[in-house]
């Protein structure tokens, strides 16, 4: 099955997140706290709910508390696709 990549990811993001200062997917950022990256809750909700939607998954709903940099949400997200 299909892996979601960091430049997916942070694409992601960036357009719900109105591409307002839009984050670069360079490996740098993979341990970056999302709201260090400027990310608030809400661009972060919507687009769980866009990953669950795209790739047919149901994220636990823990996945804000478990999941506060962009690797620990790829690992969830994969670990689902798996």
């Amino acid at each position: 099955m299909e892996k979601l990549t960091l430049d997916a990811l942070i694409e992601l993001l960036n357009e719900c997140n109105d591409y307002e200062d839009p984050v670069e997917p360079t490996p740098d950022v993979l341990d970056v706290a999302f709201d260090a990256l400027g990310y608030d809750s809400l661009t972060l909700l919507n687009a769980i709910s866009q990953l669950e939607r795209r790739y047919g998954i149901e994220l636990p709903a823990s996945v804000t508390s478990d999941a506060k940099t962009p690797r620990e949400l790829l690992a969830l997200v994969d670990a689902l696709l798996a």
